[in-house]
């Protein structure tokens, strides 16, 4: 349960992040697409330019305009996922000082060491030791069902006191014991098919544990890859988002020049705005392919934060007698982290 709310409260952080960083974008290219409409609004109502123009200027203007509200209703939407996994009702979260001004900032991750990833932290997941602890159970149960092919042998005894208030009875005082002999000898074959249903069980489960672990190496090598992948686009992406804003400046330039018509300048805004929030959408996913490695990990995140708040844990314990089960247990140790550098 750790593991999941705490993926799933970083997953979703990072989304806020990433709608207002999407939605700055969106308001800097509303606020260029807006100049270029008043110039070529001026252009026309001078007469050195058509119609046309003045139409494309708009429909571009608008259409990114239309977007704002879209990625400002996702971050209030995201805000209240947030809020409820943190205990909290929707709405703002003036506890969390982090969330003050770094409204759209997402971290960078440089590199992450992932070279030779020891397969034992795999065995930090939760879902491979339950399975792991099925089959050792499981394992017990055929010496139980193999035990009934035996005999039993029972020592029993009582001791029995018997008193009445009557005068002139006597008291009496039995013991009794003895040994006792129990041996199926005629249920042979059906304890037999119950030790090869218990057997058949065992191997399900080994079946089951050893595709488990099939699962949990493939997701983590899927995120591993994945955000190798992202990081490697990274630089790609960032470069081409600086020529889109060149290209858009030298473009805007040669039609007030007049040696360009409208349609490149109408390009170079699409691209621009294509290239910059496809950035942001890849340094996203590099944030949540890490999330995703560290779940297919078995965790790895440490929290300061008690997991029973204090009076929770009173009410608890003013109801029940819980002893030491509601300690907190200590940080996990150094090598169960994965390294990771970001800026």
């Amino acid at each position: 349960m750790l593991v999941l709310l705490r993926a799933q409260v970083a997953e979703t952080y990072f989304a806020l992040r990433t709608a207002e960083a999407r939605l700055r974008i969106a308001r800097d290219n509303a606020a260029l697409q807006r100049r270029s409409l008043e110039i070529t609004e001026r252009l026309f109502k001078s007469g050195e330019t058509d119609e046309l123009d003045l139409q494309q200027a708009k429909t571009q203007y608008l259409g990114t305009l239309s977007s704002i509200p879209e990625f400002e209703s996702q971050i209030m939407r995201t805000r209240n996922a947030l809020a409820v996994l943190m205990g909290r009702p929707p709405g703002p979260l003036p506890e969390l000082p982090e969330l003050a001004g770094k409204e759209g900032v997402i971290p960078l991750i440089d590199r992450a060491v992932l070279q030779d990833v020891p397969a034992s932290l795999l065995l930090r997941r939760p879902d491979i030791r339950a399975a792991e602890l099925q089959i050792a159970a499981q394992s017990a149960l055929i010496g139980v069902a193999e035990a009934d092919l035996y005999p039993s042998l029972t020592l029993l005894g009582s001791i029995v006191w018997s008193a009445s208030t009557l005068a002139g009875t006597p008291n009496s005082l039995a013991l009794i014991g003895g040994p006792s002999l129990r041996w199926n000898v005629f249920d042979y074959g059906r304890i037999k098919n119950t030790v090869r249903v218990q057997d058949a069980r065992l191997q399900q489960l080994i079946v089951a544990y050893q595709d488990a672990v099939r699962q949990a190496a493939r997701e983590a090598d899927d995120a591993a890859s994945a955000l190798i992948k992202a990081l490697e686009r990274e630089q790609i992406l960032r470069d081409s988002a600086l020529a889109a804003r060149r290209s858009l400046t030298l473009a805007n330039a040669l039609y007030r020049e007049g040696y360009s018509d409208f349609q490149r300048v109408l390009d170079s805004q699409r691209a621009l705005a294509t290239q910059q929030d496809s950035y942001l959408v890849n340094r996203s996913n590099a944030v949540s392919n890490l999330i995703a490695l560290y779940k297919a990990l078995g965790g790895g995140w440490h929290s300061e934060q008690p997991l029973v708040d204090p009076a929770t844990r009173q009410q608890m314990q003013q109801r029940t007698d819980w002893g030491n089960l509601l300690d907190e247990p200590g940080p996990p140790s150094a090598g169960a982290s994965l390294p990771v550098t970001q800026r």
